[in-house]
């Protein structure tokens, strides 16, 4: 199963986030609009992520909930029909939740850095390292080295999906 390790932070600033990272070397790799609608399940989490321009994707992750650096462990299905899924996933499980949100994508080594604009809730800074080109204890070290360049070491970490904020 594939597997992240990351981080979520609140941003006091994603324009200044955005320009320590291309000082460090970070490159732009696109603007994403992104819905996610959350589907209720007994482990984890399972979500349709509807991508403006893009194919959807049905992604099942699980991760703990705690304020650090973590592994996720994920699957992904991509569609061409969200509706037709999205309707089937309603009917057998009920909608949880839906986060509606402007990424910002920027590359750093092998890491994603996704700027957050989440309706309903703020600004948001999330770090993904990828294992597999590289092993899960390299990708931490590559995140600890971000959180540092980017000044964000001090920022206060989020545990939680969006979702998880929205629907409190």
């Amino acid at each position: 199963m594939p597997q992240n390790i990351e981080i979520k932070l609140r941003a006091a600033s994603l324009a200044e986030v955005e320009t320590l990272a291309l000082r460090a070397g970070a490159k732009q790799a696109g603007l994403l609009v992104q819905r996610d609608t959350f589907y209720r399940c007994t482990s984890g989490r399972l979500k349709l992520r509807e991508i403006e321009g893009s194919p959807s994707e049905l992604i099942a992750y699980s991760r703990s909930d705690e304020s650090a650096v973590r592994a996720s462990d994920y699957s992904i299905f991509r569609t061409g029909d969200a509706a037709v899924l999205h309707e089937v996933l309603t009917r057998s499980l009920g909608v949880a939740g839906v986060v509606s949100k402007r990424r910002t994508l920027l590359l750093w080594r092998n890491v994603r850095i996704h700027l957050d604009r989440v309706e309903g809730l703020g600004e948001f800074v999330e770090l993904e390292s990828v294992v597999g080109d590289i092993d899960a204890a390299t990708a931490r070290d590559h995140l600890r080295q971000l959180l540092d360049l980017l000044k964000l070491a001090d920022a206060r970490i989020i545990p939680v999906a969006y979702v998880d904020l929205l629907v409190k």
